[in-house]
């Protein structure tokens, strides 16, 4: 299977933003799946990540309260909602299947999109 992230662009700091994760090639809903992102000069780090079941969620704390991240099975998306957005989330957002023990444990990485958000 083959994951696309979208939905990035150039923000405004206090903006919101969708990203979407589409699957091709194969089915997401049996996998528990993360965003991640990079800064520039940084490692890329955990964001987000949902069960395959949908009933468990997991956030970075400097995310919570402001990001959320749903699936939509059949339409093999996986989506982060992100409001509020501050120049530190600025990076590459890459979404990714995670194992289902350890959810901010990436296995397979996806395209990214860009964020950027001005201040």
């Amino acid at each position: 299977v083959q994951l696309q992230a979208s939905g990035g662009g150039l923000v405004q700091a206090g903006a919101d933003l969708r990203l979407s994760c589409t699957a091709t090639g194969g089915t997401l809903s049996d996998y528990s799946m993360g965003w991640f992102r990079q800064a520039p000069g940084k490692e890329r780090e955990f964001v987000a990540a949902i069960t395959w079941t949908g009933i468990m969620t997991k956030f970075a704390d400097s995310v919570k309260g402001r990001f959320t991240i749903s699936r939509d099975n059949a339409k093999n998306s996986v989506f982060l909602r992100m409001n509020s957005l501050r120049s530190e989330d600025t990076g590459v957002y890459y979404c990714a299947r995670v194992q289902d023990t350890s959810i901010s444990s990436p296995i397979q990485w996806g395209q990214g999109t860009q964020v950027t958000v001005s201040s």
